[in-house]
């Protein structure tokens, strides 16, 4: 199956593994609300339905914090649909006091630990060109 868009996930340099993993749950979850991302239902062979999940692969990726805010500046000026996790995230507890703590700055003040961004596959190539995949 070809796509017209792609997503890719770009996380800070440096973050604990437990916090890469959780700041890449969390950004999924808000590109699953955008457009038709999510397939059908899985089932097995006992007949056991299982939650459908992402159609399209999902390109994991690294910035420093310059490049990472450059990415997430580029990302939507021409209009693409972004989710961000700040840094401020990791002390809060719950939905309401998370977008709280990102009401209190302004975009270039975000202390970004990571975006999720989905685009058409050849704009978010070019402004994500030169990052390094995750390892």
């Amino acid at each position: 199956m070809s796509f017209d868009t792609k997503i890719k996930v770009i996380l800070l340099d440096g973050l604990e593994p437990w916090q890469e993993l959780n700041v890449t749950a969390f950004l999924m979850s808000g590109i699953a609300q955008s457009g038709e991302i999510t397939g059908e239902p899985y089932e097995d062979a006992d007949g056991v339905r299982y939650l459908p999940m992402s159609q399209q692969p999902i390109v994991i990726l690294t910035a420093d914090s310059e490049k990472l805010k450059e990415v997430m500046q580029k990302a939507t000026a021409r209009g693409m649909e972004v989710a961000i996790y700040t840094k401020e995230l990791f002390t809060t507890f719950n939905d309401e006091d998370n977008r709280a703590a990102v009401k209190r700055f302004k975009t270039d003040e975000l202390d970004l630990a990571g975006i999720a961004i989905r685009g058409l596959r050849n704009q978010l190539d070019r402004i994500t060109k030169g990052l390094e995949m995750h390892r």
